[in-house]
């Protein structure tokens, strides 16, 4: 059973842990990441509301521009999972994702016709994460091996990069005080809306987790009476 008490998010718990992390090789998932995943869902279930009420043109007048961010097939891999899988191979910061967080704002800004949704969400953060941790890190990986991990060729990652940077106008200058601005807005998604969704999805993966580690002992004793 596990404890809920131990998974509860406060404001304070998520800033220390942004601005104190652990860069260790068995460091845990940053809480930045259980709370971008949770704010990007209530955005997604947000655009969908808004799109059966909007006309089609208005939906369509960015289309051609992003249209390179749609996926044909859409990854079986939810948001949280899709995160987790990017810091659990690139160990990017804390702050990477905040950074990614103000790149996915301005992003939609620049180009208002455009809607995160489940065709679209899963390039849209990979190439954000990618940029933002050249942005912050002093060392990366290749895009190659961001494509990699985001399930994406190099090809298609290097094309969604520039045409990413052109559809931002190559802003990608964030000083001390937005990043603070944005970090704030992540700590109230924390205490007025989203503790509650992110609790429940870290509890999900917590006990997703245990079931594994329990199925795993198992399997170890089996193959052992087998032996």
């Amino acid at each position: 059973m596990v404890s809920s008490t131990s998974l509860v998010i406060s404001p304070r718990k998520f800033r220390s842990d942004l601005y104190s992390y652990p860069y260790q090789a068995d460091s845990n998932t940053p809480l930045v990441v259980n709370v971008l995943a949770s704010l990007i869902e209530r955005n997604m279930a947000r655009n969908q509301r808004i799109s059966k009420n909007c006309s089609p043109w208005y939906l369509s007048k960015d289309m051609k521009k992003t249209r390179i961010f749609e996926c044909h097939e859409t990854p079986d891999m939810t948001i949280q999972s899709y995160l987790e899988r990017i810091f659990r191979y690139t160990r990017a910061g804390p702050s990477v994702y905040v950074v990614a967080y103000v790149y996915i704002d301005r992003f939609c800004q620049n180009n208002p016709g455009f809607r995160i949704n489940v065709t679209n969400v899963h390039r849209l953060l990979i190439t954000t994460i990618m940029v933002a941790s050249k942005y912050v890190e002093d060392m990366n990986y290749r895009n190659s091996y961001f494509a990699r991990v985001g399930g994406l060729t190099t090809n298609e990652l290097n094309k969604l990069e520039l045409e990413f940077l052109f559809l931002m106008g190559f802003k990608l200058h964030v000083n001390v005080s937005v990043f603070e601005s944005y970090c704030c807005h992540l700590e109230r998604e924390v205490s007025i809306g989203g503790g509650y969704q992110i609790e429940s999805t870290l509890r999900c993966a917590e006990e997703i987790k245990t079931r594994q580690d329990e199925d795993r002992r198992y399997n170890q004793c089996a193959a052992g009476v087998l032996l």
